[in-house]
This record gives structure tokens, C-alpha cells and sequence, in this order.
């Protein structure tokens, strides 16, 4: 069995998520360090007098895992990675302390 291609993975579930945050007064921005593989997306502009700015996403992939170092989506990042086929035990929950992920069904680290 081939195994999955977690960048381009990433990649594709990132921007599918961008087209859904952007409007006329703020723009979304897919941020890929695809040398280090880092990947976020970031929300940013004004909403009248409101400075809007903060990540939505980021993932980082490190040693052939991937962690989530920030999910601000309702759908959930992991459950989009599982259902494209990446086991569990491949995914990291980073926004939980470390104690904390051993209660998870994810990988602890």
C-alpha cells in the first residue's frame, strides 16, 4: 500500500479551509515552509474599525507525523486527516499539553 503524501495532504486541506474565511475586508493567507514544513492559514484585515489577525490553522510535520499546533475550524483538522486515511497514531494533537494527549485517541508525541 502507498503511503500517504502528508504534505500535499496538508496543503489541500489548508486551502480548501481558506476559501471559507475571506470576505471584502479581510483576506486569508496560506502560509507554506514547505522546507521545513510548517503550514499555516492566517485571517487578516479590518472588520470596520476592528483589526482582525490571528492563525487558524498551523500544522508542522515532524518526523513523518503531523502535528496540530493550532485548529481554530469547527469540523476538525484531525478528523479531515483521518478520513483521507492517515492513521492516528500519525497525528498529534500539539494544542494539548503533553500529559494530556496520552487521553486521546491520537498519537501522544
Amino acid at each position: 500500500m502507498e503511503r500517504i503524501n502528508y504534505r500535499e495532504l496538508v496543503q489541500t486541506i489548508l486551502k480548501r479551509h481558506s476559501i471559507h474565511h475571506s470576505n471584502d475586508d479581510t483576506e486569508v493567507q496560506l502560509i507554506f515552509d514547505t522546507e521545513r514544513d510548517h503550514y499555516q492559514v492566517l485571517h487578516l484585515g479590518w472588520e470596520e474599525l476592528r483589526r482582525v489577525y490571528g492563525c487558524i490553522i498551523h500544522i508542522d510535520i515532524k518526523d513523518d507525523k503531523i502535528w496540530i499546533q493550532r485548529d481554530g475550524t469547527e469540523a476538525g483538522v484531525a478528523n479531515e486527516l483521518v478520513t483521507a486515511g492517515v492513521p492516528k497514531q500519525d497525528i498529534i494533537l500539539g494544542f494539548h499539553a503533553p500529559y494530556k494527549r496520552k487521553f486521546t485517541e491520537f498519537a501522544a508525541g
